[in-house]
């Protein structure tokens, strides 16, 4: 009997119920499977995918504990193994597999997990959803990043997790217990001018969060002449100051990553960015002109296709485009406006199903403050269901952008031309959410949607 066999049957009865044997997992793997009893077969089968330098040395050691708790062909390691083509590989085999019973049961209750940043996390949704995988599997998220919006929003928390063997097993109860709820993906598309060969003003190169590449001249965005990139998130966008102290951030992580080992330090490390960056003191630190209203021009369309300005108070100098009711650590920029104002504004309650963003402004963090008092909320300017940023030649080299935790410096135009940012609703995938999640489904009964009674003006200053 093989090795995989012995320590199948050696597990306890819990753990059998994530269990997936090697034959159904790769046809190279081929093996005798005794088959379970009814009483244990898996009743939630998972893969589980871990970006291994995450959380300092917690993505490392999390990839242990489960590799020794299940089949270790079942945890993949994202600095080893792309998800793209592991997930191939398990879904032809489970189609080369179709007319084996146990097998099939496995891909119809296949979950997945995934620890790791919100920028892992999105990676592995995004690929999920452009696998366009027959019977996707729900996803579970593990908060092993910084700031974990996309955990702490489905109730998973936002606390780096424990890596020993009863805080996996408390975490994979949740999961048997969870419960599915769908989460709109949104498409990125970037286009700029593509620099003439020879030119004396050649664009710096970009680097770009890997959920990003360049479209080729086979798809029907390519446009001769322009550099055109893709994308998408499914937390939020963001433009302007917060994400120049991300950005800051990140620099230094990729520059001294053995002082960046610990949640803590990390988070202390990003507060005082935001002083050194002049987020405190914006008015003194930077100049109007790096305002959004300065820096580019805002269009957004709703979801019968019409065309409309949106216009930015002179103050703003971030903007975040929000799916999710988590940014910056789990605070919630939009709140919910109060039914009065909901009607006089034609606003709808913030679900992460709906098809529509929320757009939300900040002057600086002293603005970001009112998020930990009751209510608070930023400055609520639309919702959406399509976001256009046109940036011209005018008050600045670059922009700062940041999608679900991961920041780039974007150049912007030298000349006459137009840097182009549009968002647009890209379809949804499955999410595995606690019973505490904040997020809200346009499914769930009316009368578990709570309203607050703030006043919400967007041509206030809060």
């Amino acid at each position: 009997m093989t090795t995989s066999m012995e320590k199948y049957k050696n597990l306890s009865d819990f753990l059998k119920r994530f269990y997936i044997p090697s034959y159904v997992l790769s046809p190279d793997k081929a093996e005798p499977l005794v088959q379970p009893s009814s009483g244990t077969q898996p009743e939630s089968p998972i893969l589980v995918f871990i970006n291994s330098k995450s959380g300092g040395q917690l993505g490392a050691e999390l990839i242990l504990t489960y590799r020794t708790l299940l089949n270790d062909k079942q945890v993949f390691d994202l600095e080893a193994e792309t998800p793209d083509k592991v997930l191939q590989r398990i879904y032809l085999n489970l189609e080369r597999l179709k007319d084996d019973g146990f097998a099939c049961k496995i891909r119809d209750k296949l979950k997945i997990i995934v620890a790791g940043g919100d920028g892992t996390a999105g990676w592995l949704l995004g690929v999920v959803s452009d696998l366009k995988l027959s019977n996707p599997p729900p996803i579970a998220t593990v908060p092993l990043g910084t700031g974990n919006n996309l955990p702490f929003a489905f109730g998973w928390g936002k606390k780096n997790p424990g890596t020993n063997r009863c805080s996996v097993e408390s975490f994979l109860d949740q999961v048997i217990n969870a419960k599915e709820m769908k989460i709109d993906n949104w498409h990125v598309l970037m286009r700029m001018k593509a620099p003439e060969k020879g030119s004396c003003n050649p664009m710096p190169p970009l680097e770009l969060p890997h959920a990003f590449h360049s479209v080729l001249p086979s798809d029907q965005e390519y446009m001769e002449g322009y550099q055109t990139f893709r994308g998408g998130f499914w937390n939020y966008f963001s433009l302007g100051m917060d994400a120049q102290v991300s950005h800051a951030f990140h620099s230094q992580r990729r520059r001294h990553p053995e002082k960046f080992k610990s949640q803590l330090a990390n988070q202390s490390t990003y507060l005082k960015l935001s002083c050194t960056q002049g987020w405190f003191c914006a008015s003194l630190f930077h100049p109007s002109s790096l305002n959004i209203a300065h820096l580019a021009k805002v269009q957004i369309c709703n979801k019968l296709g019409q065309w409309n300005d949106l216009v930015i108070p002179q103050s703003i100098r971030s903007i975040v485009c929000l799916n999710l009711p988590s940014f910056s650590g789990g605070l919630d920029p939009w709140g919910t406006p109060n039914p009065k104002k909901q009607r006089d504004r034609s606003l709808t309650p913030p679900f992460v199903d709906d098809g529509l963003i929320e757009i939300v402004g900040f002057r600086n963090a002293w603005h970001g403050l009112v998020l930990f008092t009751p209510n608070g909320h930023g400055t609520r300017l639309a919702q959406a269901n399509q976001i256009r940023f046109e940036f011209k030649k005018g008050a600045a080299k670059h922009a700062y952008m940041r999608t679900d935790g991961e920041p780039w410096k974007q150049p912007l135009p030298l000349d006459d031309e137009t840097v182009m940012v549009e968002i647009s609703h890209h379809g949804q995938v499955n999410m595995l959410a606690t019973q505490n999640c904040c997020s809200k489904s346009m499914n769930e009964s009316s009368s578990t949607t709570r309203f607050s009674d703030d006043e919400d003006d967007s041509s206030k200053v809060l």
